[in-house]
């Protein structure tokens, strides 16, 4: 049987009156989701009696047997239990594959079990193994939270703990941000939510409180970097950058968060000549809070050209740090990453 996600409640609701399946299926690649999924059938099982709880992981020197013995051994005081089976890289290999065949076809009204796995490719999801699990008990596919949904997620995730976005374009424009902060890691996305949800009441969230709480983790530093790059403030974008260097921040993700802003910049400059207006270009780019004032200012200071030069300064400092040859930049990454924002800050 297999059943969707957003469909897990339903079936736990009829589960009450018609009892558990003997069986669980959740596979995909969202790790927070299949958590949770997991954490559901978890509690339902414990509300069923099931009180005991064995763990298992499909990792290197794991015995197949073990999964057998655990299903068909009783407990020491005669409780009902549930194994729990983590297959973290989806391919249980020819002796997984017939233990798994085995305990499908073989299950304890005293066992529950739930097997999680990644995303199964379509040979897995074809494979004798998965369609022996799957006609056994139930098969709950997690699919991924796509880019474009990520925000309405969100949204869905405050509502739970009695928080909303403003009406309009404020409320749009606050979940726009947290979705790009995160970029995607719904596990990242759900720690914001739940920090907003300790540092606010229920209620109203404005885009300033959800600006300011979700940048204090977000790599802050980095971020003020950028807009110290921005305003031209050459002496304290110098110090910054000699500040992250002393704590050891990783070269890599400074050189991103500086071309990132180089590219925006170019693209404003673009659309400016283009006879484009300032505010579609800053709606278009998602340039929200400080960088709202700070990107017009700097792509009216700097030419095409000079961005251009920025831009490929910036291709040769990310062969660099990856170790290959990158031509005409300073020998120390970091004496390169300050010229490189030394030419749009001047």
């Amino acid at each position: 049987m297999q059943i969707k996600l957003d469909g897990l409640d339903a079936h736990l609701r009829q589960a009450k009156a018609k009892g558990l399946a003997p069986l669980y299926v959740v596979h995909g690649d969202e790790h927070l989701l299949v958590l949770e999924a997991v954490d559901r059938l978890r509690q339902a099982a414990r509300d069923a009696g099931f009180s005991e709880r064995e763990v298992l992981v499909s990792e290197r020197g794991f015995h197949w047997s073990q999964l057998v013995e655990a299903q068909q051994s009783m407990s020491l005081f005669g409780d009902r239990k549930i194994v729990e089976l983590r297959i973290p890289s989806g391919k249980p290999g020819k002796d997984g594959g017939e233990a798994l065949r085995a305990v499908a076809a073989a299950p304890s009204p005293d066992v529950l079990m739930i097997v999680t796995l990644p995303r199964l490719d379509f040979a897995s999801a074809k494979s004798a193994w998965f369609q022996a699990l799957e006609g056994a008990g139930v098969s709950i596919k997690v699919d991924t939270v796509d880019r474009a949904r990520l925000p309405a997620w969100v949204g869905e995730r405050l509502a739970l703990q009695q928080q909303r976005v403003e009406a309009g374009e404020p409320g749009r424009r606050a979940l726009q941000f947290i979705a790009d902060k995160v970029e995607g890691n719904l596990l990242a996305a759900h720690q914001e939510i739940q920090k907003l949800g300790l540092l606010y009441p229920p209620g109203v969230l404005t885009f300033d409180q959800v600006h300011d709480a979700v940048l204090n983790v977000a790599r802050y530093d980095v971020f003020k970097l950028s807009e110290a790059m921005l305003a031209g403030d050459v002496p304290r974008l110098v110090r910054m950058l000699e500040g992250l260097r002393g704590e050891g921040e990783a070269t890599v993700l400074v050189l991103w968060a500086l071309t990132e802003e180089i590219r925006v910049l170019s693209k404003v400059r673009q659309g400016l000549a283009a006879g484009k207006p300032i505010g579609v270009l800053t709606r278009e780019l998602r340039v929200w809070g400080p960088r709202e004032k700070l990107v017009p200012q700097a792509a009216q200071r700097l030419s095409l050209p000079r961005l251009e030069q920025a831009l490929a300064m910036a291709a040769r400092l990310d062969r660099q740090v990856k170790g290959l040859r990158a031509g005409d930049v300073p020998p120390e990454p970091w004496d390169g990453l300050q010229q490189l924002a030394l030419m749009i800050a001047r």
